[in-house]
């Protein structure tokens, strides 16, 4: 039998310029490009709302009224603004601020921009099942190369046989890509930097504590970054 979701609290990562969806995102923010019929931060919102999730917190920075307004309509999941636009945060310093809203320890992050296909059991699931609290500062969502679609890198990490997560290693290819999907413990997030920082920052201290855990994730994902990546994605979900 599953264990309980980890949180009943997940915050959508939604603030940013969206530099590389351009044009697409020179007249709306890139969680409302559309891809399969929808905005992208609907394709993350109805599995939080599938998933049984109740409350998002869901940052905002560029282009912050069209967003704002566009989330505010959801009733399920409920949705609780983070206002930065008076300052860009970066994802490490929007998680601290949007901490107070949150609530939950821990809690789910994931990146606005992300499509995917869950496996036998939806990636929340997945993710509480392999959850603890007393061996983890964080847990991520990996992704094999060959569940990865239109992704061009090298990889993000390797993981050994325990699930501990390392950083991929010069001239290597790394076997797992970061989903944009994890388990955020408010250890993570201790003495945080002040101002704008990456989440990248405390994954290192974590990697070097031996606090930072991966899990494979059993179905597809798509990177959904640059304009020409919608189409291909487009046609693989309708032969979902």
């Amino acid at each position: 039998m599953s264990k309980p979701l980890a949180s009943d609290v997940a915050m959508i990562l939604s603030a940013g310029l969206g530099k590389r969806m351009r044009p697409l995102t020179a007249t709306r923010p890139k969680p409302l490009v559309r891809v399969g019929g929808k905005p992208l931060i609907d394709h993350c919102l109805d599995k939080l709302q599938e998933a049984g999730i109740a409350r998002a917190v869901v940052n905002v920075h560029y282009l912050a009224d069209a967003m704002e307004a566009y989330v505010e309509r959801r009733v399920v999941p409920q949705v609780l603004i983070s206002d930065e636009r008076g300052q860009l945060l970066e994802t490490g310093g929007g998680m601290v601020k949007a901490l107070p809203l949150i609530g939950s320890d821990p809690f789910f992050a994931l990146n606005s921009d992300n499509v995917w296909l869950d496996g036998p059991r939806n990636v929340f699931e997945h993710l509480s099942d392999a959850w603890d609290a007393e061996r983890m500062d964080a847990l991520l969502l990996l992704v094999p190369h060959a569940r990865a679609f239109n992704f061009r890198g090298k990889g993000d990490f390797h993981m050994d046989p325990l699930g501990r997560i390392s950083r991929r290693r010069t001239g290597r290819i790394a076997p797992f890509i970061y989903s944009g999907i994890q388990i955020v413990s408010h250890r993570l997030l201790r003495d945080a930097p002040e101002g704008p920082f990456s989440t990248t920052v405390l994954w290192d201290r974590a990697i070097a504590e031996g606090r930072l855990y991966g899990i494979s994730h059993l179905g597809l994902w798509y990177e959904v970054g640059e304009p020409g990546m919608i189409a291909p994605t487009e046609a693989a979900l309708r032969q979902d």
